[in-house]
């Protein structure tokens, strides 16, 4: 098992650090991917060994999460590092300070307790929702991949789920890959008796379930490799 792979103990996982969305997009198991304080990545396993084969597609993956958040367009649980300020310390570059309980940046004179936070969001604490993310990632065409357990390599055009899905076009393309022996049949026929047979799949039934004869009758038309006609093929010959 390559140290990279991905653990199926993560599908238990929700909501996600968007460092270890990053991993998981990308295809590698979070547990092997190691950020730096510039969010620089590579590769680590258990023994120490390190390598940055296709590390950048963690990058990629991890700058989109952070472009998108910051766009407002995934929604994200923002945390950031902090520490409580000593008696004479002050903010460094980068930082901000606030008295607790208190909406002013710059402490006033009091007594109240004072934290320094970091400007910068810390992607290691902070987290997104597995649903938001599986919505994001839909929105911008991915549907593969550790998030989709359940898709296959069918085309855009064959997912129901795809804003631009056709079920006549489905069922055309479904009817015509299917048939395959016409078993003594004219194609349209053996095309017409298999979408009688899953008119329910692609939505092409009537109130009572039963196929509408006009809709499997265009379905077959478009899948029909033999539109001019011609004697069927005897089984055998």
């Amino acid at each position: 098992m390559d140290y990279k792979e991905i653990n199926p103990l993560w599908r238990l996982a929700d909501p996600l650090t968007v460092q270890q969305a990053a991993a998981l997009i990308a295809g590698f198991d979070p547990n092997v991917v190691r950020f730096n304080s510039n969010n620089a990545a590579w590769f680590e396993n258990d023994s120490g060994y390190t390598d940055n084969s296709g590390i950048g597609w963690v990058q990629t993956a991890f700058a989109a999460l952070v472009n998108a958040i910051n766009a407002h367009k995934l929604p994200a649980i923002i945390r950031r590092n902090a520490r409580m300020a000593g008696w004479d310390e002050w903010p460094e570059v980068g930082e901000q300070a606030r008295q607790l309980g208190s909406d002013e940046l710059i402490p006033s004179l009091s007594y109240e307790p004072v934290v320094i936070y970091c400007e910068t969001p810390d992607w290691g604490k902070s987290t997104v929702a597995v649903s938001d993310l599986v919505a994001w990632l839909e929105a911008a065409g991915i549907r593969t991949g550790f998030f989709f357990p359940n898709t296959t390599d069918s085309p855009d055009y064959l997912d129901p789920k795809n804003p631009r899905y056709a079920p006549k076009l489905a069922a055309a393309v479904k009817a015509w890959k299917a048939v395959t022996d016409e078993s003594g049949k004219h194609p349209k026929q053996a095309l017409t008796t298999w979408l009688n047979e899953h008119a329910a799949e692609f939505g092409l039934t009537d109130s009572n379930g039963l196929p509408i004869k006009m809709s499997i009758e265009d379905c077959a038309k478009v899948a029909n490799w033999k539109p001019a006609g011609g004697a069927p093929t005897t089984p055998g010959d």
